[in-house]
């Protein structure tokens, strides 16, 4: 995968092999390929990705429809989806990553690639190309879902999302990747799981704010109620939220940190 045989053609027609790495571009460009694969096949990661995030939304707008549940005036499909894609962010940017890296160390795979032509910040490149590529796929099934049930986002929000949910996957990316390069598998599977459940509940994702009360203050500092927050300004206002966002910058630089400090290969 990571390397290339290319030939040159002699004068009397023969072939005389050169082998070599691939450009390091196309090198990236086939991890990406293969993490994206990997991650649409897995069954639990999918789950994950996808279906809770889709779950979520849809029984989300219908309680809240039948209880009357007061989202801060807004209709509830347009308060949830933005909290809905925040998770989906989370769902792919820190729990699948972290499970997926945490069982590629146990197994060997990571030592054997990082032995490979393929450097190892093409590997990590490789593996967020992939979860853009997930992510992307998360943003069209949900927001499917959302339009058909009568969301309306504020065009120009559309494009204030982008880099609110790119800073938002640095951030998580980091922390997952620092999870999966310190623990046992096993233990990464359980921590990011109940992690994940956690931060789904609690957590300011799905909800805003305000609707867990005095907490919500010392909520705004998660880098879970940071992203949706951030989304919440952009899609249903069409402003950029500063404070989240600089509560999301502070997240990122500190995975990041971790994870260069602290991440094992093997």
């Amino acid at each position: 995968m990571t390397q290339q045989d290319t030939a040159r053609t002699g004068a009397d027609g023969t072939f005389a092999p050169r082998p070599g790495a691939a450009p390091y571009a196309a090198m990236v460009r086939a991890q990406a390929s293969m993490e994206t694969r990997l991650l649409l096949r897995n069954g639990e990661q999918l789950l994950i990705a996808v279906v809770i995030p889709v779950i979520a939304l849809v029984g989300g707008v219908v309680a809240a429809g039948r209880l009357g549940i007061d989202l801060d005036g807004a209709d509830p499909v347009d308060a949830l989806t933005p909290g809905v894609l925040a998770l989906a962010v989370m769902s792919t940017a820190f729990t699948s990553l972290a499970i997926a890296t945490g069982f590629e160390r146990r197994y060997g795979l990571l030592k054997r690639l990082g032995a490979s032509p393929l450097p190892r910040s093409g590997l990590l490149l490789g593996k967020v190309g992939g979860l853009l590529v997930v992510q992307a796929v998360q943003v069209v099934v949900v927001g499917a879902v959302a339009l058909a049930l009568g969301w309306s986002p504020d065009p120009l929000g559309l494009l204030l999302a982008v880099p609110c949910a790119l800073l938002g996957t640095a951030a998580f990316a980091g922390l997952g990747l620092t999870l999966a390069g310190t623990l046992r598998a096993e233990a990464t599977l359980a921590v990011a799981n109940l992690v994940y459940l956690l931060l789904l509940a609690g957590g300011a994702v799905v909800l805003p704010r305000s609707s867990y009360g005095a907490a919500s203050e010392v909520l705004a500092l998660l880098p879970s109620a940071a992203l949706g927050d951030a989304l919440r300004a952009a899609l249903l206002d069409g402003t950029l939220a500063v404070l989240p966002l600089v509560v999301l910058a502070v997240w990122a630089a500190l995975g990041a940190s971790l994870a260069s400090r602290f991440f094992r290969w093997e």
